[in-house]
């Protein structure tokens, strides 16, 4: 069966809201129109000025509220302002884009290395007009250390839940790709791991025949290969490299430092060119994010084959009919501030992003089952009446309160969902619509496996927009 998916704009418009009196907030710019092209650059440009003077990602907006782009700074005030003053050249794509920019919203950043990995987020999250750069699917870089092996493998790497690197320790996304590689060879010469993707299995009787590679000679790895190191050293030298990653690595820094500057006095210049360097790229792998904080969740997840993984949904589901549409529903706020609801669409398992949507709930307070409501009633007004057609699964993220809230906001639309459920973090239960009893399926389920990446996947497009909306909010506090 043929399915039409229409495609709207991007992300849900953030247009002010009006507290209970029906007044708006102060910092509301006029409406667009009300002011001169010149009136309206000195607005921007005093509010850029206010900007508290720290790293963060700023977000141009058009009249409607509508995303236009998405940048970094170093320092908010600085790089903001530069748009609006009188003598701005920004070349013609990004001078066409300033008669239209009518407001500015930031996410205030601890550091530089994290605007990096959030204007890179929100980029791919809400493809604004204007972005050319990083919409073209590209990622940071991770480093792997693998576990499955004998001799285990350190590698850089755009693709962590490769199958190969299944059960591996990841660190990252790194910042800089340059700097990470350049910081492995200074560390191989220390540690001594290897690199290659030969299968080196212990006790081969083939490892005492077999010539390593150039990498031993000049002293940057053992050479299990050639079984020149037991199993248990070689491992102990790679435990002692994960604890380095793991560690603030002072001691490394502290050596290479006392090294440069005694090459410095000797006025043996290149040589402490080559040591700064080294010792720079060290320093920066403390720039990175960790997988946890699911910067890049394309490049995290797990891959789960998605035509055997429908499948096994429609059967664990009971469905008569194939799944090729799934959409899932998510709330984030904090303590009732700045709620927020997102609804993601997977299409034959995998993720279609001319779909995402974002919404700011209208109604107050901290209740997830009205936010719920809200949602459903306003994704699916439009399916309800035959305007849009149902996908074959809605997926809520919760248990069995945030499945009934749901569904009552589906009687109110007079046609009723062909599949409603809900899944419950923790012990992962599948609550289905009309069964009194969930669904447990096994952790390994390929079915439970795509439900868990759809529901997590909404559950971060939900939080980065939350993280905007709060940090607007507070803007101008100091941060911890």
């Amino acid at each position: 069966m043929k399915r039409s998916l229409r495609c709207r704009v991007a992300d849900d418009p953030d247009k002010p809201m009006a507290d209970e009196e029906g007044f708006l907030p102060a910092e509301t710019p006029p409406a667009w129109g009300m002011e001169t092209p010149s009136e309206r650059a000195q607005r921007l440009l005093r509010k850029a000025r206010q900007l508290p003077p720290t790293a963060g990602v700023y977000l141009l907006k058009d009249g409607a509220g509508v995303v236009l782009y998405v940048g970094k700074a170093k320092c908010l005030p600085d790089r903001v302002s530069s748009y609006f003053v009188p003598s701005a050249d920004l070349g013609p794509n990004k001078q066409r884009m300033l008669g239209l920019v009518h407001d500015v919203d930031v996410l205030v950043c601890r550091s530089e290395w994290e605007a990096l990995l959030a204007e890179n987020r929100l980029i791919k999250d809400i493809k604004p007009r204007f972005n050319v750069r990083m919409t073209d699917g590209k990622s940071y870089p991770y480093l792997v250390v693998t576990q499955r092996e004998d001799y285990p493998r350190v590698l850089v790497t755009r693709e962590p839940q490769a199958e190969e690197f299944r059960g591996a320790k990841v660190f990252g996304p790194f910042v800089g790709a340059s700097a990470l590689r350049h910081a492995m060879d200074v560390l191989q010469r220390v540690f001594k791991f290897r690199t290659c993707s030969l299968d080196i299995v212990e006790g081969d009787e083939k490892n005492r025949f077999f010539r390593p590679c150039l990498l031993h000679p000049i002293g940057r790895c053992t050479a299990p290969c050639a079984d020149r190191i037991s199993r248990d050293e070689y491992r102990e030298d790679v435990d002692r490299f994960v604890r380095f990653l793991t560690s603030k690595r002072s001691e490394m820094i502290r050596e290479i430092r006392k090294e440069m500057e005694a090459a410095a006095a000797e006025r043996r210049f290149e040589r402490a060119a080559v040591l700064r360097d080294q010792m720079r790229a060290i320093e920066r792998l403390g720039e990175r994010g960790s997988t946890s904080d699911r910067w890049q969740p394309e490049q995290e997840i797990a891959p789960v084959d998605p035509a055997r993984a429908l499948k096994s949904l429609q059967k664990a589901l009971g469905l008569h009919e194939p799944i090729r549409c799934i959409e899932g529903i998510d709330i984030a706020h904090l303590q009732g501030g700045e709620t927020v609801g997102s609804k993601v669409c997977f299409v034959d398992g995998r993720p279609f992003k001319d779909e995402y949507r974002r919404y700011r709930i209208r109604t107050a307070g901290n209740d997830d089952y009205t936010a719920i409501r809200e949602v459903v009633s306003r994704r699916y007004r439009e399916a309800g009446a035959g305007h849009e057609l149902y996908p074959e699964v809605i997926l809520i993220d919760g248990g069995l309160g945030q499945l009934h809230a749901a569904l009552e906001a589906f009687e109110t639309l007079g046609v009723q969902p062909p599949m409603v459920i809900s899944l419950a973090k923790k012990e992962e239960l599948i609550y289905v619509q009309k069964r009194s009893e969930p669904i447990r399926l096994s952790r390994e389920h390929l079915g439970l496996r795509l439900c868990q990446q759809i529901r997590d996947e909404a559950h971060r497009f939900a939080q980065h927009y939350h993280h905007v909306l709060r940090r607007k909010r507070t803007l101008g506090e100091q941060e911890p």
